[in-house]
């Protein structure tokens, strides 16, 4: 029987373990890539991109909600600011089968800005108080708040306990927290996500003066074993680039953080299991590389691995028979591979 992991704050909430979430992250954490990352772990808690309400309320809802069932569990991810626009999102998030809502408020590109969405909100807390209530009187699945320490002009420790305190009061009970502020103005999404220094520390203490919440450490993440101590003091863990770029990282997820004795898939196994998904994409009219990018780190640090990303890449757009190379590739990566790593 699968043991629960230990945990220094044993939490009894409904919905899904946050122990270890992947991140929703713009253009690459789609329902492709969540598909192939479930193939690696049962248990990682996976988040859509962000998808604005104006998208699902005004555009193809099937397209912005729609998603397979071997995905879950699986959270949805809303940007915005109105109250009655997040409730309808949140109604709907539930109807379509999500886990969980997670509201945006970390998100420093300029262009949500202009729309109120992300990390400007913690300027705005009135407006996220609003949202949390509405989505919760709407649904009956988690609503959570994804957010920054602070931002420029807003950043001092008091602010941020006022910020989570007073989405508290409105009965929100799960934050993941990037440990890095957000400067509004003059940096780059990208160089948000790299200048402003991080601050682990800061969640630590958050933690701390409010031990009845649960508070997930996100922010630079990369190493397992980092990740454990975190949770030392902290209820879960949010990898965001390294779980995309070196995606078998998430092998020892299930049984590092979720007590899961299940044989890990190899590599190999994991390309095995993708494939009927990849030709039934292809039926549907779709392109190989729509799947296959999103597979090009599975052998970082391997021998063959700048050979499986360049065929992948290059390769895969100069044929008209995508699954025969795909096959190839596979079992080119297995005479490579599988003398030096014994987990293939």
């Amino acid at each position: 029987m699968q043991q629960p992991p230990p945990s220094s704050f044993p939490c009894s909430r409904p919905g899904p373990s946050r122990r270890f979430c992947v991140a929703p992250m713009m253009d690459w954490t789609d329902r492709h890539y969540r598909y192939f990352a479930r193939l690696i772990s049962r248990h990682a808690l996976l988040y859509t991109e962000m998808v604005t309400t104006g998208a699902v309320l005004q555009g193809d809802r099937a397209r912005f909600l729609g998603y397979s069932p071997q995905e879950q569990p699986l959270a949805l991810q809303l940007g915005g600011s109105n109250a009655q626009d997040l409730a309808q999102c949140a109604r709907l998030a539930e109807q379509a089968g999500y886990a969980e809502v997670n509201l945006n408020v970390g998100c420093p590109s300029d262009r949500v800005q202009n729309n109120l969405i992300g990390a400007c909100l913690m300027g705005h807390p009135e407006l996220v108080v609003d949202g949390v209530k509405a989505m919760l009187d709407a649904c009956s699945i988690p609503v959570t708040v994804k957010h920054r320490i602070g931002i420029n002009g807003r950043d001092s420790y008091e602010q941020l306990v006022d910020f989570v305190g007073q989405l508290q009061e409105a009965g929100c009970e799960t934050f993941i927290v990037h440990a890095r502020i957000a400067i509004l103005e003059g940096l780059s999404p990208k160089e948000n996500r790299e200048v402003p220094p991080l601050r682990y520390e800061v969640v630590q203490q958050l933690k701390r003066d409010f031990p009845q919440l649960e508070i997930i450490l996100n922010g630079g993440l990369t190493d397992l074993d980092m990740m454990q101590q975190q949770m030392d003091e902290l209820d879960g863990v949010m990898v965001g680039r390294e779980a995309y770029h070196n995606p078998y990282l998430m092998a020892e997820v299930d049984r590092r953080f979720y007590g899961d004795p299940a044989p890990v898939r190899s590599r190999i196994e994991v390309l095995h299991a993708l494939r009927p998904y990849i030709a039934a994409h292809l039926a549907q009219g779709g392109a190989m590389h729509h799947v296959t990018r999103h597979i090009l780190g599975l052998f970082q640090g391997l021998p063959g691995a700048r050979h499986f990303r360049r065929q992948l890449s290059t390769e895969i757009h100069r044929t008209d028979q995508p699954l025969a190379l795909y096959d190839r590739l596979v079992s080119e990566m297995t005479e490579r591979t599988q003398p030096q790593d014994c987990s293939l």
